[in-house]
C-alpha cells in the first residue's frame, strides 16, 4: 500500500468531475452517523466498508446522555431507547456464592427541562449501528460493503481512493472513520501519540450463558481476592446485553498470554474462573483481543482528508467514552462539510473541526484512562453534557458581566419548554436556530432570507438568562448577545446565511 499524490491510471479530474462530495471510509458508528447527517443535508456521500457486513459485536455498548441528544436530533432516539437498557448493578462472586453488589453508573439523576436524558443507556454496538443504518437507508443512503482501501491520493481539488476491488472513487472530501488501525491514517503518515493504559491483554466476546440471572453484571474477581477498580489479570465479568439472551464477556490475562478466541477456549475460561460449567456457554457471536491504550492523532486534518472516531483517538473502554466521542466527531464535522459544499462558507470553516474536536478528545482520553485506573468514578464528567467549545474561534460571546455559571457561547444549548415550544424540537434538523429568550431585540430578519435558520422566540428561561442566541446545527451556542448587533457578520462567516 502506498500514498500517491496522483493516480497514473485515472485522468486528472477537477472537483466538478468528482464521483461524490464526501467519501466516508468505515461504516462503524462514526461513519454511519456522519453519512446520516450528510444525507439529511442533501450532500452526496459515498460510504464504504472493508467488511462484508456491519460490525457484529457489542464492543461500544454505553450511550451517554449527550449522545442520546445527538441521536434525538438524527431521528433515531425512540428506536434506540426501545432497544436499550440501563446498566445493571455489579454482583461480585466468590467460591460460587454471591457476595456484594455495587453500581457502575449512578442512576439517581432525574430528567430536567434542560437535560431530558440524564442516564447512561446500554445497547450493543452492533444494534446501535443497525439503527443508524436503517435510518440512513430511509434517507436514501447505502453502504458499499467489501471495499478495502489500498491507496490514497489528493490534489487541490479532490481526494482519490483506490480499493482492492472495484473502481477508484474521487471525492471533494474524504473522512477516515476506519477505526484504531486506520488505513487512511497510515497512508497519510499521521502518527498517534499515546500510552499503554494497561499491559494486560483482554478478551471480549458475546456469548449465550445459562446459569446466571440477567439482573446483574456478574463479576468474578481474581483468585487472589483482589477487589475494586482495575481488578487485573484473572478477572472475569459477564454483562447481560439488552434484547436477547447474550452476555458480553470480559476477561483479563497476564501480560504475554496468547488468547484463545474459540468457543471451546471461552468455555474453558468460564469454567476455570467461575462456578459455571463449560456447557453453560454457547453461541459465540463475536470475540476479540485488545490491550487498553490511549492515543491521539497528531492531526485531525490533512488537506481534503479528515480523521474521525477511533481513527483519530483510541480510548480505554472504561467510562464508555470511545463510541460517544466518535459520534460527537461526526456531529461536529457534518454541518461544516454541508456549509462548505453548499458554498455558504469558506473551506477554512473545516479547520475548526480539529480546533474543536482534538482538545475534547484529549480530555476524554485523560478521563477514560483515569476511570480505567480507578482514579475517577463514572458520573457527570463521563456523560459529556458539559462538553463545549468556549475556546473555539466559532464561539463569540458579546455580553458582559455574566454570572460565573451563566450559559456562554460555545456551551451546549439546553432543552426546555417555554411559551409552548420545546427547544429540542425547534433545534431538531440540519438548520441553525436564531433564539431570542426574554429579549425585545430587533432581529436582522431580511439578512436571513433564504437561509436555513429557524427563528424562535421564548419567554425568559433561567437556563439561558435573556438575550439573543444563534444555535449551531450541532446544538451548541455559536453567538450570544444582549442584542443582535454583530450577528450578521458572524452568521456570514459560519455559513448560516443564504447563498
Amino acid at each position: 500500500m502506498a500514498l500517491r499524490a496522483t493516480n497514473p491510471n485515472t485522468p486528472d479530474l477537477h472537483a466538478a468531475d468528482a464521483d461524490t462530495d464526501v467519501l466516508i471510509v468505515g461504516a462503524g458508528p462514526t461513519g454511519l452517523a456522519l453519512a446520516l447527517d450528510l444525507a439529511r443535508r442533501g450532500v452526496a456521500a459515498h460510504l464504504v466498508e472493508r467488511g462484508t457486513a456491519l460490525f457484529p459485536g457489542s464492543r461500544g455498548k454505553g450511550l451517554q446522555p449527550r449522545t442520546l441528544e445527538v441521536l434525538d436530533d438524527l431521528g433515531v432516539l425512540a428506536e434506540i431507547r426501545a432497544a436499550a437498557g440501563h446498566y445493571p448493578p455489579n454482583l461480585f462472586w466468590k467460591n460460587g456464592e454471591p457476595q456484594r453488589t455495587s453500581r457502575m453508573y449512578d442512576e439517581t439523576s432525574e430528567p430536567s427541562e434542560a437535560e431530558p436524558y440524564p442516564g447512561t443507556l446500554m445497547l450493543p454496538q452492533w444494534r446501535t449501528q443497525r439503527v443508524l443504518y436503517g435510518r440512513l437507508r430511509e434517507l436514501g443512503g447505502t453502504v458499499d460493503f467489501g471495499r478495502e482501501l489500498v491507496a490514497l491520493g489528493q490534489d487541490a481539488d479532490a481526494a482519490t481512493a483506490e480499493f482492492a476491488d472495484g473502481p477508484p472513487v474521487r471525492a471533494r472530501y474524504l473522512v477516515a472513520a476506519d477505526g484504531g488501525r486506520s488505513t487512511v491514517r497510515r497512508l497519510l503518515g499521521i502518527t498517534m501519540t499515546g500510552q499503554t493504559v494497561d499491559p494486560a491483554p483482554m478478551l471480549v466476546a458475546d456469548v449465550t450463558v445459562t446459569g446466571l440471572d440477567r439482573d446483574h453484571w456478574h463479576v468474578f474477581p481474581p483468585a487472589d481476592g483482589t477487589t475494586g477498580p482495575g481488578l487485573g489479570a484473572g478477572l472475569l465479568a459477564l454483562c447481560p446485553l439488552p434484547g436477547g439472551g447474550q452476555f458480553q464477556l470480559i476477561a483479563q490475562f497476564p501480560e504475554g498470554t496468547q488468547l484463545d478466541l474459540s468457543l471451546d477456549g471461552i468455555r474453558r475460561l468460564v469454567a476455570d474462573r467461575s462456578h459455571l460449567s463449560a456447557e453453560d456457554v454457547s453461541d459465540l457471536r463475536w470475540a476479540s483481543e485488545f490491550r487498553p491504550r490511549a492515543a491521539l492523532a497528531d492531526r485531525f486534518r490533512a488537506g481534503r482528508v479528515f480523521l474521525a472516531g477511533d481513527a483519530a483517538h483510541v480510548h480505554s473502554p472504561a467510562g464508555a467514552q470511545g463510541l460517544n466521542t466518535s459520534i460527537q466527531d461526526a456531529y461536529n464535522l457534518g454541518w461544516k462539510l454541508g456549509a462548505v459544499l453548499a458554498g455558504r462558507a469558506a473551506d477554512s470553516l473545516l479547520d475548526t473541526y480539529e480546533q474543536e474536536r482534538r482538545p475534547n478528545a484529549a480530555r476524554m482520553l485523560e478521563l477514560s484512562t483515569k476511570v480505567h485506573r480507578g482514579e475517577v468514578r463514572r458520573g457527570r464528567a463521563t456523560q459529556q453534557l458539559d462538553l463545549g467549545y468556549r475556546e473555539s474561534s466559532l464561539a463569540v460571546e458579546t455580553r458582559t458581566d455574566l454570572a460565573p455559571h451563566a450559559l456562554r457561547a460555545g456551551d451546549r444549548a439546553p432543552d426546555g419548554r417555554r411559551g409552548g415550544i420545546r427547544l429540542f424540537d425547534a433545534f431538531r434538523g440540519p438548520h441553525w436556530t436564531l433564539l431570542t429568550v426574554g429579549a425585545q431585540a430587533e432581529l436582522p430578519v431580511a439578512a436571513f432570507a433564504g437561509a436555513e435558520v429557524r427563528m424562535v422566540d421564548v419567554p425568559a428561561y433561567e437556563a439561558y438568562g435573556t438575550g439573543v442566541f444563534l444555535v449551531r446545527p450541532d446544538g451548541y451556542v455559536g453567538w450570544a448577545g444582549a442584542t443582535a448587533q454583530g450577528l450578521t457578520g458572524y452568521a456570514a462567516r459560519v455559513g448560516a446565511l443564504g447563498r
